[in-house]
């Protein structure tokens, strides 16, 4: 398969100006990032490449990000698999969730230990949206609820609310490779969840008592109405993948539906709301 590797260059690079331009990528399908001073280099089969649309979601954020591309280039499949392996470590969420790799050894006297395979995937706890909603998992009944994980990458947040007694768990997402991982993770962790590929409009006719959604902010608003539709009288949403500068809209979003803001937790830069219907 043929790739586009773009180069995008951010002014006066930092790490939380980093990890912005890292989220943007992945849910624009970007499959393996570089960093390299104050550039990143993303990579994207080019089939699925068009630049007017990343220069729109860079324009979403420029003032926070100040990033333009700079150079696009064709270049052969890399070994993805290998380059996060000489990355990836263990991460640790309140004391109580290890997430970690085949290759990484056992962890002990740990209460839940998920088995993560990411590879082209966005889910592994590193980052802090993905922190914030395994957190919330960590901190909330569980017990037979049904859950609905929309954008479920390695399908990281379904896996551990199947471990916390959930009574059925749906992971969907509309990349190939995530539904292909999330699948593969699923049987690897030997909970019960149910991998669908595609968007909100393939949503089974169920009503979720509980809904986790780690996108970003265009999407979550784009499919707001279909998560309500799909969310039970008094069910919770979560809602991860928001900068402090979006919450406004965002939340102005859902309450035009009729949701009520209930929480609001932060790390960094990113934020997670909670709604109840």
């Amino acid at each position: 398969m043929i790739y586009t590797a773009v180069t995008i260059k951010i002014k006066d690079a930092s790490d939380d100006k980093m990890e912005v331009l890292v989220a943007i990528l992945d849910s624009l399908n970007f499959e393996g990032i570089t960093e390299n001073g104050d550039n990143a280099i993303g990579y994207i089969p080019t089939s699925l490449y068009d630049r007017s649309i990343l220069e729109v979601s860079l324009a979403g954020v420029k003032d926070i990000l100040h990033a333009a591309v700079v150079s696009e280039e064709q270049v052969d499949e890399k070994n993805w698999n290998e380059e996060w392996e000489k990355n990836f470590d263990p991460v640790v969420v309140d004391h109580k969730c290890a997430i970690r790799a085949p290759f990484h050894e056992q962890f002990r006297n740990m209460e839940y230990v998920i088995t993560i395979s990411p590879k082209m995937s966005f889910g592994t706890g590193h980052h802090e949206t993905t922190s914030l909603m395994i957190s919330a998992l960590l901190n909330m009944d569980l017990k037979d609820k049904k859950v609905l994980d929309m954008g479920c990458g390695t399908g990281v947040l379904g896996i551990l609310a199947a471990m916390r007694g959930a009574g059925e768990v749906i992971g969907i997402d509309i990349d190939n490779w995530a539904y292909e991982n999330a699948k593969e993770n699923v049987i690897t962790n030997e909970v019960e969840m149910n991998i669908i590929k595609g968007s909100t409009d393939v949503i089974p006719e169920i009503e979720f008592d509980i809904i986790l959604a780690n996108i970003n902010r265009n999407i979550l608003i784009e499919q707001a109405s279909d998560y309500n539709q799909a969310l039970n009288f008094c069910g919770r949403l979560f809602l991860s993948g928001i900068l402090e500068e979006d919450i406004e809209m965002v939340e102005a979003t859902f309450l035009d539906l009729g949701l009520t803001p209930v929480n609001h937790e932060s790390m960094g830069k990113w934020q997670m709301l909670e709604f109840v219907k």
